[in-house]
This record gives C-alpha cells, structure tokens and sequence, in this order.
C-alpha cells in the first residue's frame, strides 16, 4: 500500500506492506523497522527503530491529528488509489461545500457570518458535544453563502451547519 502522507504541511511517501505478520515500511525511500498493534479504538502502539510511540488520532469535521506523546501534528492520509482521492486532486475544491456536524451536540458559538470570506482551515462554528468543544472549519477558501444554525442550537451528526462557496 502506498500513501501520500502531509505532516504539519510537510509531504511524504509512505509504503507499507504487511507480510509473514510483520511490516515492511519505506518512508521516502528509506527502510524503517517498525512493529504496531491497535492497542484501542483512535490509539496505536508503535515500535520504531526501537522506540516505542503511543500515537492517538483525533479526527475533525474536515481535519485530522495525530497526537504522539504531548506533540499534535496536522495529518491528511491520501490513498492515490482511491475514488475519493484522485477526485479531491482533480479539482473536488470547486463548487459549494457543505459542512456538517461530525457528531450530536449543541452549538456554543458562530464565529462568522453568511457572506463573509473565509480561508481553508478557519473556524466557523464551535460545537459542544460530552463537554468538549469542537471547531468546525472550512474546508476550502470563499465565501459563506449560508449559516444554517445559530449560537445554542441543538444539532444531530450529519446536519448541516453552513455552506461554503
């Protein structure tokens, strides 16, 4: 399997195989000895060249982060395989996006309002689900044709909370 991996803004190429129950794994062209197990939902354990990583995802509406120890790094994963990859590369940034509630919860704040010009990875609203609050950011830049919620508003996984266009 081979992956495109961005890093805090920094692409890589990762290649990995799984064979006779241990990873072979080139990281830009060079071996690295790895050895991991999903010690839990979100969390892997990694041996890398003899360190051990404790590495947990945390996923976003539109953004991924993997925490390794105290340090957050910024992820996207592209598959260059896969349908959705290979659209997203061939322009998936054009027309309207819709941005939807990642999970049930309440609406703590709007931070911007419809006809407003935002830039990719702004924050436009902040959702409050288990005591956690979540920024909602923009998947691209533009303009925001439509608010769909307001500040205190009760929202269910998948409902839209604004379009970007």
């Amino acid at each position: 399997m081979i992956y495109e991996i961005t890093v805090d803004g920094k692409k890589h190429r990762l290649e990995l195989e799984h064979a006779a129950g241990a990873w072979k794994c080139l990281l830009d062209g060079r071996a690295i000895a790895i050895d991991a197990i999903l010690a839990r939902r979100d969390v892997l354990s990694v041996i890398v060249d003899g360190n051990a990583y404790e590495i947990k995802r945390e996923c976003g509406a539109t953004d991924v982060h993997l925490w390794v120890g105290s340090a957050r790094h910024a992820v996207e994963i592209r598959d260059p395989r896969s349908f959705r990859s290979r659209r997203d590369g061939a322009g998936g940034e054009s027309g309207p996006r819709r941005l939807t509630a990642p999970m049930p919860g309440r609406v703590v704040r709007v931070l911007v309002t419809e006809s407003a010009e935002v830039e990719a990875g702004q924050g436009l609203v902040v959702v409050e689900a288990m005591k956690m609050q979540n920024e909602i950011k923009s998947p691209k830049k533009g303009i925001v044709k439509k608010m769909t919620v307001a500040a205190g508003a009760n929202v269910n996984a998948g409902d839209v909370l604004a379009i970007v266009e």
